[in-house]
Order: C-alpha cells, then sequence, then structure tokens
C-alpha cells in the first residue's frame, strides 16, 4: 500500500514552493548585482593588465610593495578608528542633549539634515569650507578672526627700505637706523613697498617733522607716490604716512623709548632717545595670518573625516536616540536617588543600557567607511590626493585612470571584501545573539 501525504505535508510544500517563487526574483538579483561581480572580481584579479595573461598572486603581491596602496591601507585604518568613534560619541552626546532640551525636535532635525545631501555636494560644500583663502574659506576666516583677535597682524608687512635709505635690517625682520640720532634734529625715515589700498584706516598725507628741542622728531612715510614724482627722501604731500608704525630707541641692545607714528607718519621721543638708534621692530612688518593649510598634505585626512562626522553625526543620533527612548527611566531615577551625579548616571546606567545600540551604529560605520571615496575624491585637491588617498578611491584610480590596469584593480577590490567581511559577520553574529536572548 503506497503512504498518501498527509494535509500537513502538501501544506509545507505549497508553503516551500510559494516561498521559492517570491525569493527566486531577489536571489536572481542578489546573484547578478553581488555574486557574479565578486566572482568575477576574483577571477580578473589573477590575470595581468590586459586580462590575457594569467598572473596568479602577482597582483596581491604588488598591494604590498605598491606605496600608493600602503598609504591608502594606512588611511582606511586612520578612518576606521576615528570616523566611526567620533561620528558614534557626537552622536550620542545629542541625543541625550536633546531629550534635557525643550527645542530637542528642532535640534534632532538640524543635526540629522546634512543626511539629506549627497556625499558630492557635501564634498564640495567642505571643499569650499576648507578654502585657504579667509575671504572665501568659512573655516580659516573663523581661525584668523580669532587669531587676530590675539594678535593682531601689522599693516606693512612688504614694506622695505631702499638700499639708499638710513635704514639696515636689524636682523630679526625689523630695520635700525645706521647712525645714532640727536636731540633736536628730525629724522626721516622712508619705506617703500606698500600699496595704497592696503594702509590702515585714517592714514593722512605725510608731513616733514619739526624740531623739538630735548625730543627727537621724525616721520616714517611711503617714500612714493602714485603716478611718479617727488624728491627721493624728501616728503612730498602726495605721499602717506605710515600711521601706528611703532619707532623704538634703542641703547646698548635694550629700548629707551618708543612711539607710534600719528596719521601723517611724525612721531616724537622723549629725551632718553639722544644718542640712540631708532629701530622699526620686527612687529610692523608682519605678514597677515593666513590661517590653517586645511587640505594641505598633513591636515587633509582628517579635515574629510571632519566632513564625513558632520554627515553621519545626525544617523548615529537618530538610532542612539530611539535606544535611548526604551531605557527605563526607573534605573535612571534609582541611580539618581542612590546618590550618582548625572555624569555616573550616563557613565555606568546609560551607556552600558545602549551597547548595543551603539554596537549596532558603530559596526554599521566600520562598514561605511571602509568602501569612503566621494568625500575624499572632491574634498582633496588633486596635488594631496596621493597623501588622503583610500582603498576605494585607490581601487578607481588603479582600475580607470590614466594607467589603468584592471587586474590590479580587481586585487584591490578583493582586499577590500576580505576586510569586510570579518565585521560583517561580527554583526551577523551579535544579531543572532540579540535574537537568542
Amino acid at each position: 500500500m503506497i503512504p498518501v501525504a498527509g494535509p500537513s505535508r502538501s501544506a509545507a510544500r505549497r508553503r516551500g514552493t510559494v516561498a521559492a517563487v517570491f525569493l527566486l526574483p531577489a536571489l536572481l538579483l542578489l546573484g547578478a548585482l553581488v555574486v557574479q561581480p565578486i566572482g568575477y572580481s576574483v577571477y580578473r584579479s589573477l590575470f595581468d593588465r590586459s586580462g590575457r595573461s594569467f598572473a596568479g598572486l602577482d597582483n596581491y603581491a604588488t598591494l604590498f610593495s605598491d606605496g600608493a596602496v600602503r598609504t591608502a591601507l594606512a588611511n582606511t585604518a586612520v578612518w576606521v578608528v576615528a570616523a566611526p568613534a567620533a561620528a558614534t560619541a557626537l552622536g550620542l552626546v545629542f541625543a541625550v542633549l536633546t531629550e534635557r532640551v525643550r527645542w530637542g525636535t528642532a535640534f534632532k532635525l538640524l543635526v540629522f539634515m546634512p543626511m539629506a545631501i549627497s556625499m558630492l555636494a557635501a564634498g564640495i560644500i567642505f571643499r569650499l569650507v576648507y578654502e585657504q583663502d579667509p575671504g572665501r574659506g568659512v573655516a580659516n576666516a573663523v581661525w584668523v578672526g580669532v587669531h587676530d583677535t590675539f594678535a593682531e597682524s601689522s599693516a606693512f608687512p612688504r614694506a622695505r627700505p631702499r638700499p639708499d635709505a638710513p635704514l639696515a635690517p636689524d636682523g630679526s625682520g625689523g630695520y635700525v637706523t645706521r647712525a645714532p640720532v640727536r636731540a633736536g634734529v628730525p629724522v626721516a625715515l622712508p619705506l617703500v613697498g606698500v600699496r595704497p589700498e592696503e594702509l590702515p584706516e585714517g592714514t593722512a598725507p605725510a608731513r616733514a617733522a619739526g624740531a623739538e628741542p630735548g625730543r627727537v622728531t621724525g616721520v616714517v612715510w611711503q617714500d612714493f607716490a602714485r603716478g611718479g614724482g617727488g624728491e627721493r627722501g624728501a616728503v612730498d604731500a602726495r605721499e602717506p604716512g605710515y600711521a601706528g608704525m611703532r619707532v623704538e630707541a634703542v641703547r646698548d641692545g635694550r629700548v629707551v623709548a618708543s612711539a607710534r607714528a600719528r596719521p601723517d607718519g611724525t612721531f616724537v621721543l622723549p629725551a632718553a632717545a639722544d644718542g640712540a638708534l631708532l629701530r622699526l621692530p620686527a612687529e610692523n612688518f608682519r605678514e597677515p595670518y593666513a590661517g590653517v593649510d586645511w587640505l594641505g598634505p598633513a591636515l587633509v585626512t582628517p579635515s574629510v573625516i571632519g566632513a564625513y562626522v558632520w554627515m553621519w553625526a545626525g544617523f548615529a543620533m537618530v538610532l542612539i536616540g530611539a535606544g535611548l527612548a526604551a531605557v527605563p527611566r526607573e534605573l535612571l531615577e534609582a541611580a539618581r536617588v542612590d546618590g550618582a551625579n548625572e555624569w555616573q548616571v550616563f557613565r555606568r546606567v546609560t551607556v552600558p543600557l545602549l551597547a548595543p545600540v551603539l554596537a549596532v551604529v558603530l559596526v554599521t560605520l566600520v562598514i561605511n567607511v571602509m568602501k569612503i571615496f566621494d568625500l575624499v575624491f572632491v574634498i582633496a585637491p588633486g596635488a594631496v590626493q596621493d597623501d588622503a588617498n583610500v582603498l576605494a578611491l585607490q581601487l578607481y584610480r588603479t582600475s580607470f585612470g590614466t594607467d589603468a590596469d584592471q587586474g590590479l584593480g580587481s586585487a584591490i577590490a578583493v582586499l577590500l571584501l576580505v576586510l569586510v567581511v570579518p565585521v560583517m559577520w561580527f554583526n551577523i553574529r551579535r544579531m543572532r545573539k540579540e535574537a537568542a536572548r
């Protein structure tokens, strides 16, 4: 007698068939978009540049001998350590703080808004933010403004005497008179090299200093008039004075008197200056502070990481905020009743309870930064892209650059996959443990 399948077996078979029908399109797409490219990349990495000659593991050996790839590996390691940690930490701080302010929802919206911007657009924004010129780059405009608040730059950075002037370099960036000065004998200190539009506000036409008994008088001015004319070494009404120029009287290496030039360039020193040398100190000629070279070789990687954190801190904040909303409030209140301050509650109660959420955010960001490409490509100028290089960018440059080598590029892609797999495995294992609880 042949056994007849029961209703339960038939129903299970039907459910399996229906599941297979629904899964088939997804499996086909997965195979076409993931499995097949991975398999072809592994296959192509075993061939040379042309793709016709079998190279074995030569491309993989080249990976660890090529300087550009080693730099990309080092920078990728910096990204993996710094960017996810910074974004997660900021997200945690924002999530905790927004629970304590009345306008927390608006703040969350502002922090999350960069997530709506594409990597390309964010790269363009931060390329402008990091411009070296303080007149264009926001970062340097702020930095220079703060610096100049405490150390104001000079208005005469390019001023200098002519070779036949009565001034000589003092060895420290300033200038000193060639001979001592005498009270009652006016001193002329001519300089050139400052554009009229760069002179400080309030500058007036230069005026020859008059003699004053018992005092050292003089004038420091621009010994050049636009359009020419005038006599060299003599004050002309069309020539501007150097308003605010500091003048010091130096005797035996010690400053015995000092003064600031008036708007017309004239100055007066007391009788202590008699017989001393007059010095125009280096502070008069200090170059304006140009800010920080954010996109230079030393800072380009931290600068690009800063742009990434700006974008992804909102993502971390939203996920951590959702986890924070599920934290039992009675546990926090119990800790406060037991005498814990807010920092202790945060460190010993809130953070441990949020550990699963923090792990999700951290692992997600680690996987994300391993394939970072857009920000580095757009923000880093061509001259420093080698210094900011990461694996995904090196993959693009090797495979599609001017000297394309798709065999080596495929090897880089396989290396990138090998680096991502352990992180994905850790994430899957962690999710299974969470589901088993």
